[in-house]
Parts: C-alpha cells; structure tokens; sequence
C-alpha cells in the first residue's frame, strides 16, 4: 500500500483541482455530449499500441533504440502524419474516418513507444546472448513483463489526450478533443470523471506489476 500512496497523493490532488474549477458560473460555453460512437475504435486502437511496440522490441531487442529508421519515423509529429494522410487520402472516398485515425495514431505514437521499451532494456551483450537465442528471447521476455505494467501506466493517459491532433485535424470528436472541450467549457464535473478514469486506469496496471516475479 505504502508504493502507491505517492501515485494516489498525485491523482487525488488533480481530481480535486478538476472539481473546484469555477464551472458555468461564469463562462457561457456548455459541455458537450460524451462521443459514445469513439469508445470502440479507441479501445482497438489502443489495444494494437499496447501490443505492436512490446512485440518488435522483443523480436529486436534494445539494438532498435539505435536504428536509424525508427529515428526517422519518430521525428515528424502527429500534424505531420495527420496532414500527409489528408494529402493522399482520395477525395471521392469522402472525408477520412475511425480506420484513417487509427492508423495516424499508430504511425505517430509506434516508433517512440518502441523506443522508450527498447532503451529500458538491460544490455544484453556479452550476455545472455553469448547462451544462444532461446536464453536472449527468455531474457527479452522477463524484462518486459516488468517493463509493461509500468509503461501503460505512464502512457496510457497520454495516449488519450495525445489523439487530440489527428481528430482535430480528420474533423472527429473523439476522446481527446472531449477532454479539450471539457477545459475550454470549465466543466468541472467532466474534468473530474475524466481523471477518475485515468486514475482508475492507472490502479487497474499496478497489481500487473506485483504479480511480476
């Protein structure tokens, strides 16, 4: 209990600052409806983020942190792979929908979630990659059942907010342009169910990490 009591101090603090905002008193904005209908692609979405990076920095090993080509696919931020897909997206096909989202999302946020996992890695050079491939790959394995739980935790919030580029810019009201909207419209009751969610998503990942032996 002691470990998460610094964690919950910092959630408890800004579910606390999220509720005391002043609200409508003084701002004529009103809040505006949940997006329901982005609940299901967020979710998938979000499922392929958590899965695809642990996979190739198993297959890779911390040897990725290093590639040049994930370098490159790091650098343009989320604007720039909203914008190149608008570019090519055909104009016959209509405006672009929840598949096009995901897809920016994934592309913007893959290679520098691989890399934080990548780096955290220990070395693995002289060993155990002097043992052979199985003992690399059972190394590879253990580091990140210890690495994962902590990585969503930190990054699962961030995710969240994060997609509000590509929404904005694909013209979908989604999750992270909810949470804007929330600020701009003083909502202090949305403010605060927002960070009960992600306070509640940040316990759910914690028993992950105890259970890690």
């Amino acid at each position: 209990m002691r470990r998460i009591l610094p964690g919950l101090a910092v959630w408890v603090a800004a579910l606390a600052l999220a509720w005391l905002l002043p609200g409508h008193l003084w701002h004529s904005a009103q809040p505006p409806p949940f997006p329901l209908h982005a609940l299901i692609p967020t979710a998938l979405a979000l499922m392929a983020l958590a899965a695809v990076p642990p996979t190739l920095v198993l297959l890779t090993g911390p040897s990725l942190a290093g590639r040049r080509t994930l370098g490159a696919l790091e650098a343009p931020p989320d604007l720039v792979w909203a914008l190149l897909l608008l570019a090519l997206w055909p104009a016959m096909a209509g405006p672009p929908g929840w598949a096009a989202w995901a897809v920016v999302l994934l592309a913007a946020s893959v290679p520098g979630e691989a890399r934080w996992l990548a780096s955290a890695l220990p070395p693995e050079t002289p060993f155990p990659a002097a043992w052979g491939k199985t003992a690399l790959r059972a190394s590879r394995r253990r580091a990140l059942r210890r690495l994962i739980p902590r990585w969503l935790a930190a990054r699962l919030p961030i995710w969240l907010t994060a997609s509000l580029v590509a929404e904005r810019v694909l013209g979908l009201p989604g999750l992270g342009s909810d949470w804007m909207a929330r600020v701009a419209a003083r909502d202090h009751e949305g403010l605060a169910l927002w960070v009960l969610a992600f306070a509640l998503l940040w316990l759910a990942v914690r028993p992950l990490e105890r259970k890690v032996v």
